[in-house]
C-alpha cells in the first residue's frame, strides 16, 4: 500500500486511533507520526493536545510526509492547543465547526471510504486550569459541545458519525471513583447518549475496567472516548485502548482505536450533483 492509498478492507471499514500529542516537542512529534503511520489500523487520526507552534507544525508536516494526504489542523488565533484529523484518503473535507467556542479544538471532517460517507468530530476539552480561572474555559467549551452535538445528525445526515476525544471527564460509575468531578462534569459524558450517541467502548466492553491516563498517585482515568451515532452502534466491530504510546514515552495517554464495518444504504456515498 503507497502513501496515501487505502486497502480494500480500509474502503469498506473505519478504521480511526485517537491519540493525545501532549504538547510534544517537534522531535517527539516527528516519532509520533512515525509510530502513527506504522499502525494499519490508523487510516484516520484524530490527535488532541496538539500545539499550535513548532511541535504541531512538526507533527502535521510529518504525518503529511508519511502517507496522510489530508491534514485538517485548524490554527488557533492565540496560542493554544488545537485538535487535528489527518487521514490517509484525499476524499477528506474539513467542514465548519458546529462548536462555536475555541472551534480549533472541535474540527469536524466529511470523509469519503469508497462507496460511504462517514462524519468526524474531534474534541479536546480544555483541563480545569488554574485555580483564578478554575473550570472558566472547561465549562464554556463544553457547554458549546453539548448545543453543538444535536446539530451533527443534520451536518453529516444519514450517515456514521463519529465524535473522538480527550473530553478530561470520566464516565458514571467510573472504577475507581474520583471525587473530584463535579455533576456538571458527569452531565457532560451523558449529553452524548442524550443527543443519540453510543460510547463505543463501553458497547462492546459493558463491564470492562480501563483507563486511558494515570495521575501521579498511580490512579487511572479513562478521559479518552469514542461516541458513535447509536443508529450505527451495530456496526462497531472493534474499540480498544493500546498502552504503547504511554509505556515507550510517546505520550502520557494510551492510544484508541475504533473499527467500524462499512454497510447498508445510509452509508453510502451520494454522487454529486450535476451543474
Amino acid at each position: 500500500m503507497t502513501a496515501g492509498q487505502l486497502s480494500l478492507t480500509a474502503v469498506e471499514a473505519v478504521r480511526l486511533m485517537l491519540f493525545n500529542a501532549q504538547h510534544a516537542s517537534p522531535d517527539r512529534s516527528r516519532r509520533q507520526a512515525e509510530w502513527i503511520a506504522a499502525q494499519e489500523i490508523a487510516d484516520i487520526a484524530v490527535l488532541t493536545e496538539v500545539s499550535s507552534t513548532g511541535g504541531g507544525d512538526a507533527l502535521t508536516t510529518a504525518l503529511a510526509d508519511r502517507g496522510y494526504a489530508t491534514v485538517i489542523a485548524p490554527q488557533p488565533p492565540t496560542r493554544d492547543y488545537r485538535t487535528v484529523i489527518a487521514c490517509r484518503t484525499p476524499n477528506a473535507q474539513p467542514v465548519p465547526s458546529p462548536v462555536t467556542v475555541t472551534p480549533h479544538r472541535a474540527p469536524a471532517a466529511r470523509i469519503t471510504l469508497g462507496d460511504h460517507h462517514v462524519g468526524v468530530l474531534g474534541l479536546y476539552v480544555p483541563s480545569r486550569g488554574p485555580r483564578q480561572h478554575r473550570n472558566v474555559a472547561k465549562r464554556a467549551f463544553q457547554n458549546a459541545v453539548t448545543k453543538a452535538l444535536p446539530q451533527l445528525h443534520a451536518l453529516f445526515p444519514a450517515m456514521p458519525v463519529i465524535v473522538a476525544g480527550d473530553l478530561n471527564v470520566i464516565e458514571p460509575g467510573h472504577q475507581p471513583p474520583h471525587k473530584v468531578f463535579g455533576t456538571w462534569e458527569y452531565d457532560f459524558y451523558n449529553a452524548f447518549p442524550a443527543s443519540g450517541f453510543t460510547d463505543a467502548f463501553r458497547h462492546l466492553h459493558p463491564e470492562q475496567t480501563a483507563h486511558s491516563w494515570y495521575g501521579r498517585s498511580g490512579n487511572g482515568f479513562r478521559f479518552d472516548h469514542i461516541h458513535l451515532t447509536r443508529t450505527h452502534a451495530a456496526q462497531i466491530t472493534a474499540c480498544d485502548y493500546h498502552h504503547e504510546p504511554r509505556e515507550n514515552g510517546l505520550s502520557d495517554h494510551a492510544a484508541m482505536t475504533l473499527q467500524l464495518r462499512l454497510s447498508g444504504p445510509s452509508t453510502r456515498a451520494s454522487p454529486p450533483p450535476e451543474g
